[in-house]
């Protein structure tokens, strides 16, 4: 067995992480990863042909680390409950993952999509598409459960507690941001202010 790469994709993407929160997309250069992560310059190469390709894998790596718990936890619950708790779910994770939160909040726009190869651009378009079909389902099975519109509970559960967040970033989210997107969620979904037992 060869040794493990000292400095692999996931270590370099940390590097542009870190470079991106200081500084936007316009510090994230190949030159400055090789020096945040302390490797030659020849290894980013190695793993990303040219900067459009480690921005676009910068961006697809954060999506991704929101999307898959996203999922998970959302599960198969249709219960307007459940939904609101996946509004404060979206809190909680920016909170504790601050750094991709920011990537996140940036938008896509903000690394370059125009210059991505048409390749990686198919690629992120149908694995948005997918996500998006899976998440409207289950929107929509909410809603009917709690006889609202698809499109109002789409903004509870995600718009409006992203934009809670929004207030703060790159900043950390306040621990009141949990109890502001369940009181709001509540009264969005289940047409009712969150109980105090709720809010613990």
């Amino acid at each position: 067995m060869g040794r493990p790469a000292r400095h692999d994709a996931e270590a370099l993407l940390d590097a542009a992480v870190r470079l991106f929160v200081d500084g936007g997309a316009r510090a994230v250069t190949m030159a400055a990863v090789a020096r945040e992560a302390g490797a030659p310059s020849g290894s980013v190469y190695h793993r990303f042909p040219d900067r459009s390709a480690l921005l676009r894998a910068l961006w697809q790596r954060s999506v991704q680390s929101f999307d898959e718990p996203y999922r998970e936890q959302l599960g198969d619950d249709p219960a307007p409950q459940h939904a609101v708790e996946m509004a404060v779910w979206v809190v909680e994770w920016c909170r504790e993952n601050q750094s991709a939160a920011t990537v996140l909040h940036a938008g896509k726009t903000a690394f370059s999509p125009e210059q991505w190869s048409a390749a990686d651009m198919a690629a992120t378009e149908a694995y948005e598409a997918a996500r998006d079909r899976a998440v409207a389902a289950r929107v929509k099975q909410v809603a009917k459960a709690a006889g609202r519109r698809p499109d109002e509970v789409a903004f509870a559960m995600l718009e409006m507690p992203i934009a809670v967040v929004r207030r703060s970033l790159p900043e950390p989210v306040p621990a009141d941001a949990s109890d502001l997107v369940r009181r709001l969620a509540s009264l969005m979904i289940l047409g009712e202010a969150a109980s105090e037992t709720d809010q613990r």
